[in-house]
């Protein structure tokens, strides 16, 4: 007799439990030394960069679709011993096998059928989170050292990610560098007031790092280094059309 199927949603719940536990116990015994500079006010500069046209349609959830101060913030790691692995190499590993750089205690992916090149413009995946924060993602360009990622609807946030590798002399530097709003007034009071999401989404990229040194058989030099700055909702532009 095959064992019983449990209902999707308590499936999820009950890995969210166990993994948010996990999750928690790593985060506060972490040895990995985080860098945090403080929390800034930003400026023109830190608007997120523009996407092309065709890339956009009733699906993408921009950042002026979103609600409170967008938050640019970049998470960089310096990466030494890596050899055979450069920059381009690093990123192709990240669009073959994206799943083996999220925390899968908590958070799963989903995609569909993907070429042997991995992720590729136009192509979306599903970050699974719990509860009804599952995140649709479209890339909406990969190069051979960056992947760019954009928001769709029903994402807890709205806005961009871009994901690069580059050597600089002997080291390998992996960096997340994202500019995004939340998508509703849940998620702006969880984010900005209470802080809780924001947190939540600091230890993913943190781990997300992490795994990269991992990735790329190198060891992690000086920790990570986090960078927060913040554009209030009167500077951001509203979405034309």
């Amino acid at each position: 007799m095959s064992p019983p199927r449990w209902p999707r949603p308590l499936t999820v719940l009950a890995r969210w439990l166990l993994g948010t536990v996990l999750v928690t116990w790593r985060y506060l015994w972490e040895t990995t030394p985080l860098y945090r500079a403080g929390e800034c006010e930003g400026d023109e500069q830190d608007r997120p960069p523009r996407i092309p046209p065709d890339a956009v349609d009733d699906t993408v959830q921009l950042a002026e679709d979103g609600f409170g101060p967008l938050f640019h913030r970049t998470f960089r790691v310096h990466i030494a011993g890596a050899a055979g692995v450069d920059g381009a190499r690093l990123v192709e590993q990240l669009c073959c096998h994206f799943e083996h750089f999220v925390p899968s205690e908590v958070v799963g992916i989903r995609v569909g059928e993907l070429r042997a090149h991995g992720l590729n413009v136009a192509d979306e995946l599903l970050v699974e989170m719990p509860g009804p924060w599952n995140g649709p993602v479209r890339v909406v360009r990969r190069d051979s050292e960056l992947l760019h990622l954009v928001t769709l609807r029903g994402h807890m946030e709205a806005g961009q990610v871009q994901f690069r590798a580059r050597r600089d002399g002997d080291l390998l530097v992996f960096e997340i560098e994202l500019w995004a709003r939340a998508a509703t007034r849940l998620v702006h009071v969880l984010y900005s007031h209470l802080r809780v999401a924001k947190e939540i989404q600091l230890n993913m990229w943190v781990r997300f790092c992490l795994s990269a040194v991992k990735a790329s058989g190198g060891r992690l030099v000086d920790g990570v280094h986090i960078r927060t700055r913040r554009l209030q909702p009167s500077r951001m532009t509203p979405r034309k059309g």
